[in-house]
């Protein structure tokens, strides 16, 4: 044995002390068990790995990894003092006389399940995985394998540490931290040289004409639908047909593919997977992945036309960009339909006041993590801003390594990055949509996470409260002219596109007959012609009076016609901007305006200030709607909402059999007055993109019963405690007053789910569980927050409404439930385009095509 040269100096030791020199130890050594998780690959305060220098160092009783600049601190803590040290070697491959390379290994295949270094071709190097146990705190370094000098229980605790499997893999294939497996046909895979072109667009199933969920066979070229129940989107299995016929196994799904990839399929071995000659295999069929330009008859993409798509567009293609370096230009690895998180996070930490609050504490925050660190929200933020404000994992390549690439034509920017597999298992664990592997709405996960932000902050330090302002909302009877107002806490302004006030209505009219030609001639699409929105069109579309559906009147008792205006009653520090691109097709898949608004770089909205209430105007009286009780209240939940509300349940299920969400057809029937699934089937289309669409109908305590405030119109109020009127409920159903309003509080103020709580909660509680807190997190965002402040009245930073651009967010793809983000940063006086982990100075700045815009308030 020896002991460490960690620190210099070594020392030799005889083989028979071994096992006596671990024998105090030995009470601290654990075998890992089904269920422990093994963090052999990624340290839980840096984003060290085997392959840093200092390697990794993994505790023997808790599996926690620690880089060389944290280990110590572990120690410390815990008193825990053994500790596998794991390294990775990238050695050169030397070349034997034949000209192959001859392999030089020391300790093959000891980690099972680490990912080879992306910046190093296997080509050229060879990889030595080395293991070693460590006792601090005088550094003593054991040799693996060892088997005959030591312990029986260490041995094992070795060999199932070494073997244990990636703690970012669940055995649930939805996950998104099943990572997928590169396809066994990929390396070996025949494409038939049959002179298959795939245009750019205007794709259809060849059996049925579908134009929704289509694959492209990577054999034969071609085009066929897939399943309904494969990913959502409709089907008729044709290009499953079609491999059960020919036997060609993979397929590609058209509309997925990106510069970084696509995704691929394998019938044969039923599942999706990695297909590492994916380029290659799309260049059979004219497809350049790389540039997102469809090629044919052997010309290239810049003598066809110019670059006008929206995905060459955004991410800058066909211009050479300078990468970037250093402290704030790191980039992070795309984990499989990451991007959104990447996009959200870099702009989050290019804002001083998160990066204070996380890496200006990052000391105090390390110092005070529980003793499971990766499971501390504030921890993992502190080590994800470090990591890409510190510089550490954005170094520019060695001169030789530049000639290299030169040498091998590669010019891709290479720059190590995070992979934040860690932050992101932690942000998104127990969210049924952030946890999976689909791609995700980057407005949804910024939420998200500025509710996680709430929750976690520490004392007085909320980096959120840049975000945080008060809206006021002034809903006003149309026949009694008679008005209300009220206030509520949002993060986000959310403008809709004015879609007729097009300045280029004619060119986009000849487009689109062009365009229907070319498809009905399978000939390519003519030139892109986006729609061009003036900015100013959207802001005074947002500021206009909407109507409110199904508007209870206090002042005539009864249902009237109503129209609700917002105003901003505060301006918040920094304020976000949402374009609302996204809206529904017929067939139910959520679609994108392709549209092009000059966002403005100086942005005023002072004239969207709140006025209250004004002189001459007459408020509406503060009576609740009559609530209908059962005669049962010991009755089920549901039989209780049935006979309250009235609702045709055969036209519920007619609506649930479309594939709708039970809760969305309920409110459908209601808000209709049970006309029918016809007129019901209309209401869904026009709200199934509010938040609550599958929210479980509730009785609202106002008279404003619309339908995007139905299931959570009780928690907009500031107090955040529950209407009057919906603890009588409960208490008429047999129940204590103190479990009503908890039971409210838990749910949002949702009556029905409220009562359903309180069945599964038979013992009283003084506080909500943390198994309540994703519950919670699902409902009014906002409301969410204020429980979390701790106070009655939500912080604000009010001040005035100017403000400049300094980032935004891009999408590229037809829908939220496909694509790829980016972020563009304004950063020392220019823009630099954060493309995963592409970071480069942006030459052309796409501002006219983003979808969540960032702004700072200007100092008066």
């Amino acid at each position: 044995m020896q002991r460490a040269a960690l620190f210099g100096g070594e020392a030799q030791m005889a083989a028979g002390d071994v096992g006596e020199l671990l024998v105090p130890y030995m009470p601290t050594i654990r075998v890992p068990k089904s269920g422990d998780r093994v963090y052999k690959t990624e340290c839980a305060f840096s984003y060290e790995s085997p392959d840093s220098e200092g390697g990794l160092y993994v505790c023997m009783n808790t599996f926690l990894g620690f880089g060389r600049e944290h280990i110590e601190r572990h120690y410390r803590k815990t008193g825990q003092c053994v500790y596998m040290h794991l390294k990775r070697h990238a050695i050169k491959k030397v070349p034997g006389a034949s000209g192959g390379a001859l392999p030089k290994r020391r300790n093959a295949k000891l980690f099972l399940d680490l990912e080879t270094n992306g910046d190093l071709s296997s080509d050229d190097f060879e990889y030595e995985d080395e293991a070693k146990l460590v006792i601090f705190p005088d550094h003593y370094e054991i040799s693996l394998p060892n088997i005959e000098e030591l312990p029986a229980l260490v041995t094992i605790a070795c060999d199932a540490l070494l073997s244990a499997k990636s703690p970012y893999r669940k055995q649930d294939p939805d996950s998104w931290e099943e990572e997928l497996q590169a396809s066994k046909h990929a390396k070996t895979l025949v494409q038939l040289d049959n002179g298959v072109r795939i245009p750019p667009s205007g794709w259809k199933c060849s059996k049925c004409d579908l134009r929704e969920n289509l694959w492209l066979n990577l054999t034969d070229g071609s085009v066929l639908c897939g399943k309904w129940f494969f990913d959502g989107s409709g089907g008729n299995g044709h290009a499953l047909e079609h491999y059960k016929e020919m036997g060609y196994p993979l397929a590609v799904k058209l509309g997925t593919i990106t510069p970084d990839g696509a995704d691929v399929y394998s019938f044969d071995e039923e599942e999706p997977v990695l297909d590492p000659h994916i380029a290659k295999h799309l260049a059979h069929f004219g497809i350049d992945m790389l540039q997102m330009q469809v090629t044919e008859n052997g010309l290239r993409d810049n003598d066809i036309k110019p670059r006008v798509s929206e995905w060459e567009v955004i991410q800058e293609a066909g211009v050479k960009l300078k990468p970037m370096y250093g402290p704030g230009y790191t980039g992070m690895k795309n984990l499989g339909n990451s991007c959104y998180l990447n996009a959200v996070m870099q702009t989050i930490f290019s804002i001083p006041e998160f990066q204070r609050a996380y890496v200006g504490n990052l000391p105090r925050i390390f110092d005070y993590s529980p003793l499971d660190p990766t499971q501390d929200f504030n921890t993992q933020m502190a080590k994800l801003g470090h990591g890409l404000l510190s510089g550490q994992y954005s170094k520019p390549p060695m001169k030789s390594e530049l000639i290299e690439q030169v040498m091998k034509e590669e010019h891709k920017p290479q720059q190590n990055g995070i992979s934040p597999r860690m932050f992101k298992a932690f942000i998104s664990k127990g969210h049924p949509e952030f946890s999976s592997n689909r791609q995700q709405d980057a407005q949804e996960f910024f939420l998200h996470l500025v509710n996680l932000v709430e929750r976690n902050a520490v004392g007085s330090e909320n980096p959120s409260d840049v975000f945080r302002f008060l809206v006021e909302e002034r809903t006003q009877c149309c026949q009694s002219r008679k008005v209300r107002y009220t206030e509520r806490v949002d993060y986000i302004m959310q403008l809709p596109v004015a879609m007729e006030a097009a300045t280029n209505k004619d060119e986009l009219i000849a487009y689109e007959l062009k365009r229907q030609e070319a498809e009905a001639a399978r000939r390519a699409p003519p030139e892109l012609v986006r729609a061009k929105i003036p900015f100013s069109a959207c802001l005074q579309a947002f500021s206009e009076p909407n109507n409110v559906d199904d508007f209870w009147s206090s002042a005539l008792q009864a249902k009237s016609a109503g129209v609700k205006t917002s105003r901003f009653a505060s301006f918040p520090e920094y304020l976000v901007v949402q374009i609302k691109k996204f809206t529904f097709g017929l067939d139910w898949v959520p679609k994108k305006f392709d549209v092009s608004i000059e966002m403005p770089d100086i942005l005023d909205i002072n004239h969207l200030r709140a006025r209250g209430l004004q002189p001459g105007e007459e408020e509406l009286p503060d009576v609740a709607p009559p609530i209908i009780i059962p005669d049962d209240p010991k009755g089920t939940v549901f039989s209780f909402f049935l006979a309250a509300l009235d609702i045709d349940e055969s036209a519920v299920m007619q609506l649930a059999e479309m594939g709708f969400p039970l809760e969305a057809c309920r409110k459908a029937v209601y808000y209709t007055g049970n006309m029918g699934a016809e007129v019901a089937f209309n209401w869904i289309i026009a709200h199934m993109e509010e938040p609550d669409f599958a929210e479980p109908l509730a009785v609202s305590a106002f008279g404003g019963v619309d339908s995007t405030a139905a299931a959570g119109l009780g928690a907009v109020g500031l107090d955040n405690q529950p209407p009057e009127e919906m603890v009588a409920i409960i208490i008429s159903m047999g129940f204590q007053r103190s479990i009503a309003i908890q039971a409210l509080k838990a749910t949002n103020n949702n009556l029905e789910r409220a009562v359903e709580w309180i069945f599964s909660h038979p013992e009283p509680e003084e506080e909500s569980e943390p198994a309540l807190d994703m519950m919670d997190m699902e409902n009014n965002v906002n409301a969410n927050i204020l429980a979390a402040t701790g106070s009655e009245e939500p912080r604000i930073k009010d001040g005035p409404g100017r403000y400049e651009l300094f980032g935004f967010i891009s999408h590229m793809g037809t829908s939220t439930m496909s694509g790829h983000y980016v972020c563009h940063l304004k950063k020392e006086g220019r823009w630099v385009i954060y493309n995963d982990l592409r970071v480069c100075a942006s030459e052309r700045p796409p501002k006219d095509l983003g979808y969540i815009y960032f702004y700072h308030r200007i100092p008066s």
